[in-house]
């Protein structure tokens, strides 16, 4: 993973990480994973996501975009893109965040691994609380991934709601 300076898990007040093989190429999931806009349709902890300086429905290096999740409102910019293999942003909200996935290759699928390290006071005061429910969302997030890369729609037949 590449971690933005001062967010490496050992420089971060909380951190978590989840990961699953799901039985689809890479270049599959990670179509599934950059078209943000329909994030809600699948993962029921994404909502209101609206591109502020990209067209599109998908995530690029440099995008920004501001979303909800776990209850707060986060203003987000995408600092590594390298398809299909990683994919990271940043979150400016409650707390200062920094989100990673990483892709790899596995027998007939891929491995999937996603991260996220959270610094700031509330990680500081929160870290007993924050930890276990990040945990948690993301790994609802890993298996709703799972079951719409796995299943026969192409996220590109999705409209954004």
């Amino acid at each position: 993973m590449k971690w933005p300076k001062g967010f490496e898990p050992e420089n971060s007040k909380v951190y978590a990480r989840n990961e699953l093989t799901i039985m689809a190429p890479p270049e599959r999931v990670w179509r599934w994973l950059i078209r943000a806009a329909n994030w809600p349709t699948w993962y029921n902890n994404s909502a209101n996501i609206r591109f502020q300086n990209a067209p599109g429905l998908d995530l690029a290096l440099g995008a920004n975009f501001i979303w909800k999740t776990f209850g707060a409102t986060v203003n987000s910019t995408v600092l590594v893109f390298d398809p299909p293999h990683e994919l990271g942003w940043d979150g400016k909200g409650l707390l200062p965040v920094y989100h990673g996935w990483l892709l790899e290759p596995s027998g007939s699928g891929c491995h999937v691994i996603t991260e996220e390290c959270q610094n700031g006071i509330l990680g500081v005061i929160g870290s007993w609380y924050l930890r276990p429910m990040l945990l948690k969302g993301h790994q609802v997030w890993l298996e709703s991934l799972k079951r719409v890369a796995e299943g026969g729609v192409r996220p590109n037949l999705l409209v954004s709601s």
